[in-house]
Parts: structure tokens; C-alpha cells; sequence
């Protein structure tokens, strides 16, 4: 494969990856818009300052969901930091070209290395950027450490909205352990990909850690309408 037809796929994936840099005025920007809205009335009686952003299993759009919110929340004047706590398969660094020498797993990892160290700007005003790091070898561990909940409480200070975007619920726990620290849980589900038993399965697991699931973001339909958020068991 020659580097040009390389570098075009690379551009593709990005621009799809990221449709509401690409093209605002898209039905899926203005979708995502509208998960916006609905998240933060589904909040409107406590503070949404965490937010986490999961699926049931792999390749349901998570990632994409994560980065795409990031934005039009960034766009509504909010301060936004996102987080890919996805250290065994992290995106971020790809989908906004950044360097991934130290991140999450970094910053957890020692007491030497501070927040203002990790964290990179998007290019997009408003929205910041923290990449996994490189991979450890005990992922759940550091997103269960003390560290962790010191962490999360530095971010509240800084960041109006902190979005975590973590490995499928129902693979390994780090989804769990953070939802348990988080205000708010989003599940992503993709059409023809998403199981119904991993979705309740996944449902369940969070249920188990008294996560506060807000809701589920279907996607993947070629009905654009189809797409949303949705509340409800």
C-alpha cells in the first residue's frame, strides 16, 4: 500500500471519526447536539462534572461518542477535558494527532509527574486533551488506586466537564471503577453489532457499582433519525 492511499484512509477514518469538526451542520453533528441536551436534562436536578462513556463490547462507536460529545460540549462554552482511560486500546492520540509519551497511566503511575504534564490542547476551543499513556500492565489497579480519586477531584476543580472514555463494560472492569467515581454513565450501542444479552450484561455490571446510568446512544443505523440518546431499562 503506497503512502499517499496510507495517509488517505488515515484522513477518512479522522473526518468520520470526528463529523462534528467536519461538517457542524450535518444530522449527525446535529445529533450529537441533541445527546448533549438530553444528558445534561437528564442531570438538570445535580451537577454532571464526570461523565463516562462505555459500550458492552468492542466496535460499538464508543470512542467516536466520547470525542464527538467532547466537541459540542466544548462548543456550548464549557471547559472540557477528555480522557481516554482506555489504556489497553486507547484513540485519542490518533483521532486528534497528539503524541501519547505520557498520559493517564503517566500521571497515575508517579507522584512525580503533575497534571499540567499530560494534558494537551485539542485544537478546538474549550477542549482538552489527555491521552492513556503508555500501556501498564495494571490498568484496573491504577483506575482503583487513591491516586485515581485525587485525581478526579483535581480535574472537578479545573474542568467543568471531565468525559472518561473507557474499554466495553463487560471485557474488563476499569469501566466499573470508574463509573463508581463518575456522576453520570452513558452506554453505547451499535445496530447489528451490540448483543442484547452483553447489553444487559453490561447493564447489570454497572447496575452492580451503583453507576448512574443516564442512558443509551444508538448508533450505526442508516437511518440518521434512528440515531439518539435514549432513556430507559
Amino acid at each position: 500500500m503506497s503512502n499517499k492511499i496510507r495517509n488517505q484512509k488515515k484522513q477518512k477514518t479522522k473526518a468520520v471519526s470526528l463529523i462534528t469538526l467536519a461538517d457542524k451542520s450535518s444530522p449527525i453533528s446535529e445529533q450529537y447536539r441533541t445527546i448533549r441536551t438530553n444528558i445534561q436534562y437528564a442531570m438538570v436536578d445535580r451537577a454532571l462534572k464526570t461523565l463516562v462513556i462505555t459500550s458492552s463490547g468492542p466496535s460499538e462507536g464508543k470512542s467516536t461518542t466520547s470525542a464527538n460529545l467532547a466537541i459540542v460540549f466544548a462548543n456550548s462554552g464549557k471547559r472540557v477535558l477528555l480522557v481516554d482511560a482506555d489504556m489497553r486500546k486507547p484513540t485519542v492520540s490518533k483521532t486528534f494527532s497528539i503524541d501519547n509519551v505520557r498520559g493517564l497511566s503517566t500521571l497515575l503511575g508517579s507522584r512525580e509527574v503533575v497534571l499540567h504534564q499530560v494534558v494537551q490542547s485539542s485544537g478546538v476551543d474549550n477542549l482538552f486533551l489527555m491521552t492513556s499513556g503508555p500501556k501498564p500492565p495494571n490498568p484496573s489497579e491504577l483506575l482503583d488506586s487513591r491516586r485515581m480519586e485525587e485525581l478526579i477531584r483535581e480535574l472537578k476543580q479545573q474542568y467543568d466537564l471531565i468525559i472518561f472514555d473507557m474499554p466495553p463494560v463487560v471485557a474488563v472492569t476499569d469501566a466499573q471503577i470508574v463509573s463508581s467515581k463518575s456522576d453520570g454513565t452513558i452506554l453505547v450501542v451499535r445496530e447489528n453489532v451490540s448483543k442484547r444479552d452483553s447489553l444487559l450484561k453490561a447493564k447489570s455490571l454497572l447496575e452492580l457499582v451503583d453507576a448512574n446510568i443516564l442512558g443509551v446512544v444508538y448508533n450505526g443505523s442508516k437511518n440518521v433519525t434512528d440515531q439518539g440518546y435514549y432513556y430507559g431499562s
